[in-house]
């Protein structure tokens, strides 16, 4: 399900962007490396992409806790039923 923050395999493979960090925040990520190596990784430098990046990974954590709590809920209930 690709989203507005989600970049395609093309612009991930030619940004070389690892495929462990290729995920709902990885259109985020691509303009963040490119600033990180234009500044030589100097960490008082891109904090706004930073930043963004950052609450985008944290977003996405929520939303997965929050979809596994209802999971867990719903089995729980079902044991209950059954």
């Amino acid at each position: 399900m690709p989203s507005s923050q989600t970049a395609s395999q093309e612009e991930l493979k030619a940004a070389k962007v690892p495929v462990a960090w290729r995920d709902q925040c990885s259109a985020l990520l691509i303009p963040l490396n490119t600033c990180r190596r234009q500044t030589y990784y100097m960490p008082w430098e891109c904090n706004d992409e930073r930043h963004t990046y950052e609450k985008c990974q944290y977003d996405d954590l929520m939303r997965r806790m929050k979809k596994m709590s209802k999971l867990k809920l719903q089995q729980a209930e079902e044991a209950e039923d059954a």
